[in-house]
């Protein structure tokens, strides 16, 4: 699967400590690999908009859309808790 950024996630990734971009890109490569990998905990977000959300790190979320073989990064947020 190809990874791409939506705008937003690009300008949230530049805004994000050092730590979470380091981990995001260790996250975009496994769900390249495999969306099932255990690290990940992919679950799909919403329904209506086939929206999947997966684990940045502890603190941070990334939300995401698959069309095909394509996986559209559309948010990275910290963790609401």
């Amino acid at each position: 699967m190809r990874i791409r950024m939506a705008n937003r996630a690009r300008r949230a990734l530049a805004a994000a400590p050092a730590s979470v971009r380091k981990a995001f890109y260790k996250q975009s490569s496994l769900l390249a690999a495999n969306l099932q990998h255990p690290s990940l905990r992919a679950k799909k977000f919403g329904e209506s908009t086939d929206t999947w959300q997966a684990r940045v790190n502890r603190d941070s979320r990334f939300y995401f859309r698959i069309y095909g073989d394509v996986c559209e990064v559309t948010e990275i947020i910290p963790h609401p808790k």
